[in-house]
């Protein structure tokens, strides 16, 4: 299903649709909350320069009403008893700070 959701996202993009799709790669990969949209171009993901993503953030352009029905079509991942499946991450996260 993730690859269906990639591509279909692909196609909302439209003005610098490559480095939209980097960015937003980098954005959802990132570990923690995004204060400076210029850490993200040190990801693996974002794979363009620091000036790319400033290029990209002033005139990249996606569709909204596209995104909008791709989210909304979206089926929920269910069990076989119809139940939504959710899914949790319980590994263990060293925080040295913590008391």
């Amino acid at each position: 299903m993730l690859p269906h959701i990639r591509v279909a996202f692909y196609d909302c993009l439209y003005s610098r649709a490559d480095a939209l799709f980097d960015l937003t790669d980098a954005l959802l990969r990132t570990d923690g909350p995004v204060k400076r949209l210029a850490e993200l171009t040190l990801t693996a993901e974002h794979r363009r320069g620091h000036g790319a993503m400033h290029d990209t953030v002033n005139h990249g352009w996606l569709e909204p009403r596209h995104l909008r029905r791709l989210l909304a079509s979206t089926p929920l991942p269910r069990a076989a008893d119809g139940r939504i499946v959710l899914t949790v991450d319980v590994s263990n996260w060293l925080r040295p700070d913590s008391p």
